[in-house]
């Protein structure tokens, strides 16, 4: 009857964590109100936000500048015969004189000089872009952390609850017996392994809340609750690619500012073209000179004569054209970049989700009959108990990898969002760090379950599975 009962409670567990793997019923990622919610307090606190808006306002600013006219100019003066006293009014040649003067620039060198600087606005704005999607990003992967850290100790609890029933099963036999020391021993072995590393579990979920508080403005330590499973998660899902990469080189950021720069520099080239242009002075004045004498005026045109300038205007051309080949070849970079990256996270996705996929629809339930039928083995004797534990952490591990897929497959989702640069990550569906296939504890647990009863099977047990995640 110990053994019947045990078989229920292994069954029970298992079933349990086996609903992990049936297809997702739940909302998209992105209709989280959790995730929605942080994502925007986010955007409203962060400096580097207000940072780059401030940095836009300053830009426009700046338009109105390069419109304005240069300031008039107004001389006051006198022209007098002699020395020996003041002679306006006395000497025909004795005036005073009041001349105002305004430059006005060569047709069409305002509104360059306003292209120009407009192109600096739509970098700042594109810089904005930019750190929006960052900071959204940063969040996202912020939080799917957080559920990932959770789910682990999720799958812990329920080991550790099978590890205290285990204890009680093998003591028992132990008394009566029917069972080895080494099993009891082992128990309490990796039940103190399972403290180590849900210590570490539950100190990394406290990084990971302190993470997003700090991103969203808040005190590290306020709590932030989750109602969501990793394994709630719908796959991801990507335009084909044509579509993908025309959407993603529509939306780059980068590709926006290097093209900008290009653009900037061609209307640095036509600007100084026109400053080989003179600007024109209108000056116009009168000379009152009282007495007798009428009141006299003047008026005139004048223009810089470019003799100088000209040597200086065409190293600026030629400087500007360097910079505006630089520029293109920067968007050929930034193209070529994009398009690699966006093909390397479609295919790095398809491979996530069928495995995904293999998870879902037979792997998870092939491990959860390997524990099944290694727990009929047991009961009739065929098998030592190391091999039902061996099978259960095979299937524990075998869950673990299907997080970190899932978790994989939304990182890449993420990643497109963003429209990042940056080289996808490994596809591995594996636990986090373990450099282990998924599924090797259920082929060690296969392997091990042709072993006479009483041999032990090392650390490849289940509290060792869970101590990889």
């Amino acid at each position: 009857m110990r053994f019947v009962g045990l078989a229920v409670l292994l069954i029970s567990t298992t079933a349990g964590a086996g609903d992990i793997g049936h297809a997702p019923a739940g909302p998209a990622w992105q209709d989280d109100p959790v995730l929605r919610d942080l994502v925007r307090e986010a955007v409203e606190k962060r400096p580097e936000v207000g940072q780059v808006r401030a940095q836009i306002a300053a830009e426009r600013e700046r338009m109105p500048q390069s419109h304005v006219l240069p300031d008039p100019s107004l001389s006051l003066g006198i022209q007098n015969d002699g020395f020996s006293g003041i002679q306006i009014g006395k000497m025909e040649s004795s005036w005073l004189y009041i001349v105002a003067a305004q430059t006005f620039p060569w047709p069409g060198k305002r509104g360059m000089r306003g292209a120009v600087v407009g192109m600096d606005a739509q970098s700042a704005e594109a810089d904005l872009r930019r750190t929006l999607l960052t900071v959204a990003a940063d969040v996202e992967r912020a939080y799917l952390d957080l559920l990932l850290v959770r789910d682990q100790l999720g799958l812990l609890g329920k080991l550790e609850s099978l590890w205290q029933q285990s204890e009680v099963v093998a003591l028992s036999r132990y008394q009566s017996g029917e069972g080895a020391q080494s099993d009891v021993l082992r128990v309490q072995l990796e039940r103190s392994r399972l403290k180590q590393r849900r210590w570490a579990l539950e100190s990394e979920e406290r990084r990971k809340v302190a993470v997003l508080n700090r991103v969203r403005g808040r005190a590290l330590g306020e709590e932030i609750p989750t109602h969501r499973s990793l394994a709630d998660l719908p796959d991801p899902v990507f335009p084909d690619g044509e579509q993908a990469v025309t959407e993603s080189l529509g939306e780059s950021p980068e590709l926006r500012k290097t093209q900008l720069a290009g653009q900037q520099a061609d209307r640095r080239v036509d600007l100084a073209k026109k400053e080989r242009w003179p600007d024109l002075t209108i000056s116009a004045g009168v000379m009152p000179r009282w007495g007798e004498f009428g009141t006299m005026w003047q008026a005139g045109v004048a223009f810089n004569v470019p003799v100088w300038s000209l040597g200086k205007q065409a190293h600026v051309i030629a400087e500007n054209q360097a910079r505006g080949q630089a520029a293109r070849g920067g968007v050929a970079t930034v193209r070529e970049i994009l398009a690699l990256r966006v093909r390397e996270r479609i295919e790095s996705l398809r491979a996530l989700i069928a495995a995904n996929r293999l998870y879902r629809s037979g792997l998870l339930a092939q491990s959860e009959s390997t524990v099944a039928s290694t727990l009929v083995q047991y009961q009739v004797g065929r098998v030592s108990f190391a091999a039902v534990l061996e099978a259960l952490s095979g299937y524990l591990s075998d869950v673990n990898g299907f997080l970190d897929s899932v978790a994989a497959a939304q990182r890449i989702a993420i990643a497109q969002r963003e429209i990042s640069l940056d080289s996808p990550a490994g596809a591995g569906g594996g636990s986090s760090g373990s450099g282990s296939m998924p599924g090797a504890g259920s082929a060690s647990a296969a392997s091990s379950s042709g072993r006479g009863a009483g041999q032990p099977t090392g650390n490849e047990s289940a509290g060792s599975a869970m101590s990889r995640m």
